[in-house]
């Protein structure tokens, strides 16, 4: 473990220290056990969030398996597998690793299992679905194939292609290797995080045996090489094959490809030092992290297992995370083999382009239009243009006073970037947060702050021990003396790309006392603190979780008076065991509860006597459900809120997230709508059971596709030319 790592290990162990304290031994009471006893009976809705999460993995796993998904979305499907495994060593395999210096402090609080027998079961599990994965590989090969695109290897094709290829090695690929071998004075050189090298056990005549390696990343040549017309060949297998070239003088005695995955883990607010400039501290913890601790080695060949165990030791890891693939390494290629087949519309989901808003009268201002009325755009289903369009006029209009706006994730070429330069440029006062800490995303928020800054914009990072994830425009204007706001509020990033491809909603309203909790919100982040309290709007950390909790237990009293009580919630993931907590009581005491989770579910609905009241399902399509929605409550006197947050402790307690309430009829009726439509979906939708397990809706009666009919409303209701 490298020092920074320990470094962190040792402040988080400091601060939990800190916050446990010491308890003296004293008897057991029996309020003490009876709590202990209701606390192993709920043991049983519980599962882990790993092995949820693998679950979810799992279902887009599945939807590569699928024959009805056209071949191209497959393709997806199955890289999407990899990419998101990928994740998954990184930063919660390197979490847990994290975990175990902390002994018994690491726990899981809703199962009670260590972070070795999670990691242990997540990597059990993983063996069990790669070899779904190394089986759903060979037949997309095989439909490949079918639609005139093969993948070939030294075993499949002619003498005379091998012959060529090996004149193509010589002269175009081998002078840009940099074979190595490694020995006392040629130490085992490190390996970039997901780079795929060659290697090669290497026998010389005087019986001394060594190991040779390549890079197979120059970034030079192509992944494809093609060998004809409809022929591929991967690169790594070229370098493969021809190794004797690269290597001459020595006999060959096993070679495979390799591909190592380090870990992603490392809190920046545990490392920080508040004397260095912050921005700088974090583009140099990116490059720090990209030489943490291994936590996965693939192979795509078997190696002897004393070559094995020496790769384990030079890289300090456990045999356990070796994986042998039976798929290329790195499947982020089915994306060029899509670009071939882009001509046939039959190998890719039915095309479809965002629509019109029929909320907005595109000929006129925009701004007028939300202080008339409430606005609501449903991403992919609406253009994100309306919510540019609001920005450029803001930036251009002189009533505007200032813009002030949270940054988590955006696009590498950003029009919501574009459009708050302009403004600043144009003498606005123009407030900026953008969050150095969003995970993967670093590097383009430090650029895009300096751009930012450089355009005269005011520009915070963040704040220390948080992570501001919250979507939150603000345009603060002054019209006839008077101030007004204008406040965005939104489920999903400012993010043009993501707008096409995730469901997200986008809330616009002149709402007052919204814009002044709003104005709240954005005071507190400028002098680098938290608000504590908030009347309408949800705001994590302080006021969201109690608040949530406040309107769970209103149900409750209400199911117990005899009337109607009714919990619908629509989120990525569910796992704060605080809420879980309290879904039990609602679900015990006949709230009915409907729950559409896309991805990590810690609760199992359906227990006996527990969760009997509680349905959850999920929904993986061709679309990434990303919006979030609360109800509580029936009829008129449901209470619906959207908001950046997931029901997952660091989302409530760990992070700057924020709710709005909807109150406008018609929003709340599309809303509603959609939601209801989710549950009924019969084609996308798996539903979770009590033991763990997902199943596929059974399709009775009228198929229901809720993204494919959000899809068909949103173009009929698009406006007409105007």
């Amino acid at each position: 473990m490298n020092g920074m790592r320990k470094f962190a290990v040792f402040w988080r162990q400091l601060g939990l220290a800190n916050r446990t304290g010491y308890i003296a031994q004293t008897p057991v009471k029996q309020e003490e056990l009876e709590t202990d006893m209701k606390s192993q009976e709920r043991k049983r809705c519980y599962v882990n969030r790993e092995l949820s999460w693998l679950k979810f993995n799992e279902r887009v796993l599945e939807e590569a398996e699928r024959e009805d998904v056209p071949l191209c979305e497959r393709l997806s499907f199955a890289s999407i597998y990899q990419s998101n495994l990928d994740e998954f060593f990184m930063v919660r395999i390197g979490s847990l690793k994290d975990q175990i210096q902390l002994g018994e402090k690491g726990r899981d609080t809703k199962t009670g299992m260590m972070p070795q027998q999670q990691i242990d079961a997540a990597l059990e599990q993983i063996r069990i679905l790669n070899q779904r994965k190394d089986a759903v590989y060979r037949q997309l090969l095989t439909r490949l194939e079918d639609a005139g695109v093969r993948l070939v290897d030294f075993h499949t094709i002619s003498q005379e292609d091998s012959r060529r290829l090996e004149g193509y090695f010589t002269r175009e690929v081998l002078p840009l290797l940099s074979p190595m071998i490694i020995g006392k004075r040629q130490p085992f050189p490190f390996l970039r995080n997901k780079e795929i090298y060659a290697v090669a056990v290497l026998d010389r005549k005087n019986g001394k045996r060594k190991v040779g390696i390549i890079s197979c990343a120059t970034g030079v040549f192509p992944r494809l090489i093609t060998i004809s017309q409809g022929e591929y060949m991967l690169s790594e297998e070229l370098i493969l094959h021809f190794l004797p070239l690269a290597f001459k003088g020595y006999q060959i005695r096993g070679k495979s490809l390799l591909r190592l995955t380090r870990s992603a883990d490392i809190d920046a607010d545990a490392v920080y030092d508040e004397d260095l400039d912050y921005r700088e501290f974090m583009a140099d913890l990116v490059k720090q992290r990209k030489k943490l601790e291994p936590v996965r080695l693939e192979l795509s060949r078997q190696l002897s297992q004393e070559t094995v165990e020496e790769l384990c030791k030079t890289l300090d890891m456990d045999k356990k995370a070796v994986f042998e693939s039976g798929t290329p390494l790195d499947l982020s290629f089915f994306f060029q083999i899509q670009d071939v087949l882009r001509q046939n519309p039959d190998y890719f989901y039915p095309r479809y382009t965002p629509q019109k808003s029929a909320q907005f009268r595109s000929k006129e201002p925009f701004l007028p239009q939300i202080v008339e009325k409430d606005k609501l755009l449903s991403y992919p289903f609406d253009r994100m243009d309306p919510f540019l369009k609001v920005l450029r006029e803001a930036a251009a209009d002189e009533s505007v006073v200032s813009i002030k706006v949270t940054l988590y994730r955006v696009a590498k070429h950003s029009q919501v970037v574009s459009a708050l330069m302009e403004a600043a440029e144009n003498g606005k006062e123009v407030l900026v947060l953008v969050e150095l800490k969003a995970r993967f995303d670093e590097a383009n928020n430090i650029e895009w702050s300096r751009q930012l800054e450089a355009a005269g914009c005011n520009v915070i990072y963040g704040l220390p021990g948080y992570k501001v994830h919250s979507k939150l425009c603000l345009i603060s204007r002054m019209v006839d003396g008077q101030p007004q706001y204008i406040t965005q509020i939104g489920t999903g990033n400012y993010n043009e790309k993501t707008a096409r491809l995730y469901t997200d909603f986008s809330f616009l309203t002149a709402d007052p006392a919204i814009g002044q909790n709003a104005s709240a919100v954005f005071q507190a982040l400028a002098k680098g603190e938290t608000v504590q309290s908030s009347e309408v709007l949800l705001v994590a950390p302080h006021c969201m979780q109690s608040r949530i909790l406040e309107k769970i237990d209103q149900q409750i009293a209400c199911a117990k008076r005899g009337e109607p009580a009714y919990i619908g919630v629509k989120v990525n993931s569910l796992t704060d065991k605080t809420i879980m907590e309290r879904l039990i009581q609602a679900s015990q005491a006949g709230v009915k509860i409907d729950m559409v989770v896309r991805g990590i579910c810690c609760l199992l609905p359906g227990v006996p006597g527990m969760t009997d009241n509680i349905r959850i399902i999920s929904i993986v399509g061709r679309f990434l459900e990303h919006s979030r929605i609360y109800l509580f409550g029936q009829g008129e006197a449901e209470e619906m809120y959207i908001a950046s947050a997931d029901w997952m402790t660091r989302n409530m307690l760990r992070r700057v997230e924020i709710g709005v309430p909807i109150s406008d009829p018609d929003i709340r009726r599309q809303i509603r709508q959609m939601f209801d439509t989710m549950l009924r979906d019969n084609c996308q939708a798996r539903q979770l059971h009590s033991d763990g397990s997902y199943t596929r809706v059974p399709r009775l009666g009228e198929a229901v596709d809720s993204q494919e009919q959000f899809c068909q409303q949103a173009k009929a209701q698009a406006p007409t030319a105007e």
